[in-house]
């Protein structure tokens, strides 16, 4: 049973969620303000249990298909860059092929991963741009989060998302995005306009699952 306290939303922090789905060991919010959903903050893995997990990611730099995929965040960003633009892969993974293709690009790319690549010195600096690929459903309090990216970012800089966006609430139990045990939050378009909003930045969503967020100059 959904606890009786209602959370807080992890993204938008405002209360007035709506009990979303009840399943064994899962249950979930609808968020009514950003519209996010997300897992009651009590069932969420541990962390040495969500470290065993992320060890089983294989992400291969070189593979082509893997590629194929990152390049529907890569492309539009790509095409908003200043040459020789430095920037920040936020959650890179165990093989971080987004990097690397801004580093093929002409760009500098810092890695940042709690696992996989845990010095916060890159955390320190500032940025033309950031990454966070596949991420954003793993974080446990995206609002903080968010605020960081702000504080990193240069004025007019670059901030790009991919997570798969989540549409039908019909679909949501057998939906594989929510099976997997890391994701706890799950956002939709109208969740990153409202993350936009609260940090009054310029937001486009160029495809489904792909967000581009500037912030003002």
């Amino acid at each position: 049973m959904i606890n009786s306290a209602e959370p807080g939303c992890p993204v938008c922090r405002s209360f007035g969620a709506r009990r979303f789905l009840s399943l064994p060991g899962q249950d979930y919010w609808a968020c009514e303000t950003c519209e996010a959903r997300f897992l009651d903050p009590s069932q969420r893995l541990g962390l040495e249990a969500e470290r065993r997990h992320y060890g089983h990611h294989q992400n291969d730099p070189d593979d082509p298909q893997y590629r194929l995929f990152l390049s529907k965040g890569f492309v539009p960003m790509c095409e908003k860059l200043a040459p020789g633009s430095k920037g920040l892969d936020f959650g890179c993974g165990p093989g971080p092929a987004l990097a690397a293709m801004f580093s093929e690009a002409g760009h500098h790319v810092a890695l940042y991963d709690p696992c996989f690549a845990p010095d916060t010195a890159p955390l320190q600096r500032h940025y033309d741009f950031i990454t966070c690929t596949e991420v954003v459903e793993h974080l446990h309090d995206p609002f903080k989060a968010f605020d960081c990216f702000c504080h990193m970012l240069k004025p007019g800089g670059l901030l790009g998302v991919m997570t798969c966006f989540q549409t039908d609430d019909d679909r949501f139990e057998h939906w594989h995005y929510r099976k997997e045990p890391t994701h706890v939050v799950f956002f939709r378009d109208t969740t990153f306009r409202c993350v936009a909003d609260r940090m009054v930045w310029r937001c486009e969503v160029p495809s489904k699952d792909v967000v581009i967020m500037q912030k003002p100059v």
